[in-house]
């Protein structure tokens, strides 16, 4: 590998504020893409209060590539917050896809400066130092040498918390919205277990109730009508092994009951048995759903919860992990044969400027099009989905509140978002008008669809529940 001219542990000026470091770690910028990626570290950890950003070497934070002004924009902690102010710059300063003079910049804001884009975190920056976006690693390399999961810093944390609790009889809770990769955690979990056993997935979403018993707990022949032969569970088929039950949160309550007392005995009761038969499986659920939530509306039972949920994982949305999203379409075009394909700057920028609401699933997907619809070795930004055309149309326009929310009850909710944020039930209000419409609700506030989303996130809104 290259050595970069840029220092991966490169801290930009010199430690003189309490609050730019401390006991959470520094804050900085997170690099998510940029075609001479090869040229920059993958974080710049901040320790001053102003942080002037340019293509002279003088700059605090110095960026020698496409597109940056000599002196292009600063970042200052003003009174308990951080902004960013444009410096007169050719190119302008965009934040979350859209140009500013001077914002507050929160954690997860995307900043692009010149030809690059790039992430504010508020502490522990410094993690992200050494993970290059292509999926390199410097320094100590990573902390899992052979891990399924792809990504940088996130990922390989949440590898090395599977590798240490994968020899333990725990079983396993792992959240997260739908496609952000949960069965690969689980697998990842069974691989470094040593279980000599198989590894089996079920959707509890997928299969009507009245067949997931029998898809579970099996039957011996003439349990039923139709029930000509014995068939072994997947609870048995697991049995030295793990079994994933994926969505459990859409489980019956009688299939819960005898799922508890399986967990409890060690022994399953096929439909139509006589005796039980012992089994030895370690147990992996996973769901998008608040468990917590279905319990006070008594559809999940609680002492089911407290047995599934010995130890807890959460898998972040691909939104949060942006700077990701370059190696897992490398990946992707490798594992479907297309290594070769070059990636445009337009094509990319769209990838990361879009959200992702179905996650590293949608991800693969859009990647598995392209390489069909292809007829180049370049992958151009014509080949985006229409959601994503749709989004970028708007990419570097100032953001413009719709006419039409000036005119109707949410008047007094945007005044209150303009001023201090939203609350809880005014963020709510908006998404029950437009069901679940994110970008909707920015337009209405005059705010970018990933303001509202950091706002859902500090409310734990699933936006799931309003489409």
């Amino acid at each position: 590998m290259t050595e970069r001219t840029t220092g991966a542990m490169q801290q930009v000026g010199i430690p003189s504020s309490p609050h730019s470091a401390g006991p959470r770690g520094a804050p900085g910028l997170v690099l998510l893409y940029s075609e001479e990626f090869e040229k920059l570290p993958g974080a710049w950890p901040f320790s001053q209060s102003r942080i002037v950003i340019g293509r002279e070497d003088s700059a605090d934070l110095c960026l020698p590539v496409a597109a940056v002004s000599r002196t292009h924009a600063e970042i200052i902690w003003d009174e308990s917050r951080w902004l960013v102010r444009d410096m007169g710059s050719r190119n302008g300063t965009l934040l979350d896809g859209h140009p500013i003079t001077q914002a507050v910049l929160e954690r997860g804001a995307e900043l692009r400066i010149g030809d690059g884009v790039y992430k504010f975190l508020d502490y522990d920056v410094s993690d992200y130092c050494d993970y290059l976006i292509d999926g390199s690693v410097l320094g100590q390399g990573r902390l899992v040498a052979k891990s399924d999961l792809v990504g940088g810093h996130v990922m390989d944390l949440i590898a090395a918390e599977l590798e240490r609790i994968a020899p333990t009889n725990l079983s396993v809770m792992l959240l997260g919205e739908s496609g952000t990769g949960k069965e690969v955690a689980a697998r990842e979990l069974h691989r470094s277990s040593g279980r000599k056993g198989a590894f089996h997935a079920v959707n509890c979403a997928a299969i009507p109730a009245t067949l997931l018993e029998s898809e579970l707990f099996g039957y011996k022949r003439g349990a039923f009508s139709g029930a000509d032969r014995d068939k072994p569970g997947l609870i048995r088929l697991a049995d030295q092994g793990t079994l994933l039950l994926d969505e459990i949160g859409d489980m019956s309550l009688e299939a819960q009951a005898k799922l508890l007392r399986v967990l409890q005995s060690r022994e399953v009761y096929p439909l139509g048995a006589t005796a039980p038969e012992r089994v030895d499986i370690r147990v992996v659920c996973a769901t998008h759903r608040d468990l917590q939530r279905l319990i006070q509306l008594e559809k999940f039972r609680e002492d089911l919860y407290a047995r599934i949920n010995e130890y807890q994982l959460k898998l972040p949305p691909l939104r949060d992990r942006k700077e990701d999203i370059f190696q897992l379409t490398r990946e992707f075009l490798r594992r479907h044969g297309r290594p070769e394909l070059k990636l445009t700057f337009g094509f990319v920028l769209g990838l990361v400027n879009y959200d992702w609401p179905y996650n590293v699933r949608e991800l693969e997907g859009c990647i598995k099009r392209c390489i069909a619809l292809t007829d180049d070795l370049t992958v151009e930004e014509s080949l985006l989905p229409e959601p994503i055309k749709e989004l970028m149309a708007e990419y570097g326009r100032p953001i413009a509140r719709s006419d039409q929310s000036a005119q109707n009850s949410s008047l007094d909710i945007i005044r209150t978002v303009r001023s201090s944020g939203p609350t809880d039930a005014e963020l709510r209000a908006l998404l029950e008008k437009h069901r679940g419409n994110v970008a909707a609700v920015g337009r209405d506030l005059g705010k970018a669809r990933m303001q509202v989303h950091r706002w859902m996130e500090r409310f734990g809104i699933d936006v799931d529940e309003y489409r």
